[in-house]
């Protein structure tokens, strides 16, 4: 699962580009053009809610938020990383050879 913290840099910049452009978004469009799990994105709009940089009910930045999405824009981000995929545990390895 990737965290807030990994996605919230392409959050900003996703919803200041559409806020420059004079688009409106939604966490449907929004988790789509940022390429990321619905779920993942809804905790990470969440989190920047909480701390004051998004309006969650209008998926619209407040102006520190805009500011820090704008800088963003100009940032070289390069692609998300995906975290590795975790390794079995003993038990599904042995879950996984029963049932096979």
């Amino acid at each position: 699962m990737m965290t807030p913290q990994h996605i919230a840099p392409y959050v900003l910049r996703a919803l200041a580009l559409a806020q420059t452009e004079g688009r409106n978004m939604d966490l449907e469009t929004l988790s789509r053009e940022i390429e990321v799990r619905k779920a993942d994105v809804r905790k990470t709009v969440t989190a920047l809610h909480q701390q004051g940089l998004v309006d969650a009910l209008r998926m619209r930045l407040s102006l520190q938020g805009f500011v820090m999405g704008r800088a963003m824009m100009t940032a070289n981000l390069g692609p998300i990383q995906r975290p590795a995929r975790a390794a079995e545990t003993t038990e599904q390895t042995t879950e996984r050879v029963e049932a096979a």
